[in-house]
């Protein structure tokens, strides 16, 4: 374990040209990667290695300490896929056709196209700027700069179905500042970034490691965990029906991809958990809890605004219970109390969906797993 309690002189005297030397008791290593070079410092053991504060070096990659997130890595790069792959013809038809779509059907895939499309830029941006500097283990950050790449693709995604369909730009790009129920849940998400303004904020006090911590919950519990799956269950109830099924096969590798956002990131932060159990107190379990139950009534409002009326199988209020269930589920994997009482699924084939694995059936079709480009073949 490299050792910061004595350095020395030539240490001390680049101290004052360079951070990594500082001369205080509890810094850590350099959390970047960038800093300077310890001559004949110690090689990294398993144990030194750590979620947050970690005081192994963090550009060593092996010995790996948590295999899980090194094998969602290898995951990521199998599911490997591109929008430009899928075929927009049959959508494109339906969506110019004047009987094609219903109005509330036509509210509701814009609106979707809109959320999604700000929202893969904002939890990017989070990823890129905020826990990749923070989150100090190598496997996991391999994972992050695949993340981060997907993300890329999802956003490549919207443009791709915007510029197919013919949609103004300007219009859905800009509705997370122009529709009050997108705007709501990105002005509730960006309040979990502030610390981004701060280029002094560290990890290292309980105070800073909760802050963190509750980055985590907000963008991979909530925002990849919760706020996506209205979205994904409006556009996937459309593609059951036979519409716009080139949308809802992206929609549904999207699906896979979140998939394993999220269960990285149920992973990362019951891991900070148990190396940091004094962070975990009753009063931040009940804030947490708290974060969730806003979540859920900031997503009833969006669902009661992409689906005043609803349409075939789907309405506001079986949205609504879904986002329960949800909600539940995402407290039974932090381990939480639930926060509602009785949510039931309503949406029995969304389960199927999100726990697809290879050749699962659901659609009435048969999906085959896809590597490395392959694009979905509906049978």
């Amino acid at each position: 374990m490299l050792d910061w309690s004595e350095l020395s002189a030539t240490q001390k005297a680049m101290a004052a040209i360079h951070p990594v030397f500082s001369e205080q008791p509890a810094r850590k290593t350099d959390a970047t990667g960038l800093g300077m070079i310890e001559r004949g410092g110690g090689r990294v053991s398993v144990d030194e290695k750590a979620m947050i504060n970690s005081r192994a070096d963090v550009n060593q990659l092996l010995p790996l300490k948590y295999r899980w997130a090194w094998e969602k890595y290898l995951a990521g790069c199998n599911n490997h896929w591109m929008p430009t792959e899928v075929s927009m013809q049959a959508d494109i038809a339906l969506w110019k056709s004047r009987d094609g779509l219903s109005e509330d059907e036509r509210r509701s895939i814009k609106r979707n196209l809109g959320f999604f499309a700000a929202s893969e830029s904002l939890v990017a941006n989070n990823i890129v700027l905020a826990i990749y500097r923070h989150l100090t283990n190598p496997e996991c950050r391999q994972y992050l700069l695949r993340q981060a790449f997907e993300e890329a693709v999802h956003t490549h995604t919207f443009q791709y179905i915007v510029e197919s369909l013919g949609l103004d730009e300007g219009e859905l790009f800009n509705m997370y500042r122009e529709v009050p129920s997108i705007t709501d849940k990105a002005a509730w998400a960006l309040k979990y970034t502030q610390n981004l303004d701060d280029p002094d904020f560290r990890t290292g006090t309980p105070e800073a490691d909760r802050a963190f911590l509750r980055d985590l919950v907000a963008f991979y519990v909530i925002f990849e965990g919760m706020w996506f799956y209205t979205g994904f269950a409006q556009i996937l109830s459309l593609g059951r029906r036979n519409k716009m099924v080139g949308i809802a096969e992206q929609y549904q590798y999207i699906l896979r991809d979140e998939s394993i956002h999220l269960n990285f990131g149920i992973d990362v932060i019951n891991q900070i958990k148990i190396e940091n159990p004094h962070l975990w107190s009753r009063t931040f379990q009940d804030e947490i809890r708290q974060m969730i139950v806003e979540a859920a009534e900031l997503e009833a409002a969006y669902g009661r605004d992409t689906m005043p009326r609803g349409f075939l199988g789907l309405n506001a209020a079986l949205c609504e219970q879904y986002m329960h269930f949800i909600a539940n589920r995402r407290c039974a994997q932090l381990g939480l109390v639930p926060v509602f009482k009785d949510a039931e699924n309503p949406f029995p084939w969304m389960s199927e969906v999100m726990d697809l694995k290879k050749e699962k059936n659901f659609f009435e079709t048969r999906v085959i797993e896809y590597q490395n480009g392959g694009a979905l073949n509906w049978e």
